[in-house]
């Protein structure tokens, strides 16, 4: 929370927007940002000057050290699934800058912003994080964990309010159950591993052989080489299970879950290219049907949640994975690596201050 003194600085007027146009020193100019005019694979992106965004009332101006790389990035550069482009743009994307996750220092707030001021260090979701300066509405930002850098901040709104949410809120996970987390060495997975265990779970990961070490370091109790290894093979039996890889049937999920287990689907790049939720509306159609519960996580971008990561991570409960980063002019680099399944945990893009 912004401290008293700060806010009186805003609305004296040394630093605050009026919604409708820049600040001193703010808004005016150009800024370096990864842009898009079409949709498609990594190609799309290209690295130029452009305006510096101007914030509504409600909105903080955040001078962008790092941002994250999740697949939602993936999915609004591709366009993909179809049913998005309702929301995102029909022919091309309504916004040319690419990037959700971002961690930086506020540069300007708008009239109506209570929480921060200039100077604070936060980390949220923002509107074009990949570029010096990014928009973003003041009730989906935190304080920055004093604790972390400003590039492993980045990489922990997407993904990891995502398995907060599959384990909490859709999962109902408690403590003692047994769960199961497919491609825990993912994005949403490598928290969801962490999260579990922070619950009080007996968590069992799923990974491909080389990444059997991370998945055991982010305290699974036990790791299946998918390789070697089919989790339905009906040897075990889990009281939750987060399907975030892969596209493994209800029938496999259902068969490894016990008989009033709950199964979280989630993951957009098997369901089809229409609306890519096919598995899960399926799921969601069966569920009444049987003793099992098969459900989805469609998440919601909250303050609340960052900053009940934020204690997680004081409390070292979890922290994120973060693999490598890549600088602005290298985001095609970055894309490819995600997108190839090459990545450890998080992937972050790290930002040059403007000069």
């Amino acid at each position: 929370m912004a401290g008293k003194a700060g806010r009186n600085r805003v609305r004296n007027g040394q630093a605050a927007w009026n919604g409708n146009g820049a600040g001193p020193g703010e808004g005016e100019g150009l800024m370096l940002a990864v842009v898009r005019d079409r949709y498609g694979d990594a190609d799309v992106l290209r690295t130029t000057h452009i305006s510096r965004p101007r914030i509504k009332d409600d909105e903080v101006l955040v001078r962008v050290h790092a941002a994250g790389l999740d697949r939602g990035t993936w999915h609004m550069m591709t366009g993909r699934p179809y049913v998005m482009r309702l929301f995102t743009g029909l022919r091309r994307p309504r916004n040319a800058v690419a990037g959700l996750d971002l961690a930086g220092t506020v540069a300007a707030v708008g009239a109506a912003v209570t929480r921060y001021s200039v100077g604070d260090e936060v980390f949220g979701f923002g509107k074009g994080s990949f570029a010096d300066y990014a928009r973003a509405r003041e009730d989906k930002l935190a304080l920055k964990p004093a604790g972390l850098s400003f590039a492993e901040a980045a990489v922990v709104p997407v993904s990891a309010v995502t398995a907060l949410q599959a384990l909490r809120d859709a999962g109902r996970v408690r403590a003692g159950q047994k769960v199961l987390v497919t491609g825990a060495s993912g994005g949403v997975g490598s928290y969801a591993v962490q999260l579990a265990k922070a619950f009080g779970a007996t968590v069992t990961g799923t990974c491909s052989t080389s990444k059997m070490d991370l998945v055991r370091s982010l305290g699974a109790d036990h790791a299946i080489d998918y390789t070697l290894e089919d989790f339905a093979d009906g040897s075990r039996h889990y009281d939750l299970i987060l399907d975030f890889a892969g596209n493994p049937s209800l029938s496999r999920l259902r068969r490894a879950l016990t008989p009033r287990g709950t199964a979280v689907v989630g993951g957009g790049e098997h369901g089809g290219k229409l609306t890519g939720m096919g598995r899960q509306l399926r799921g969601l159609a069966l569920s009444p049907f049987m003793s099992q519960r098969l459900t989805m996580v469609a998440a919601k971008q909250r303050a609340a949640d960052l900053e009940q990561l934020t204690e997680l991570i004081r409390a070292g409960a979890v922290k994120p994975c973060l693999e490598r980063s890549f600088a602005l002019d290298q985001a095609q680099e970055a894309m490819r690596h995600l997108a190839a399944g090459h990545a450890r945990g998080k992937v972050a893009i790290t930002i040059l201050p403007p000069q």
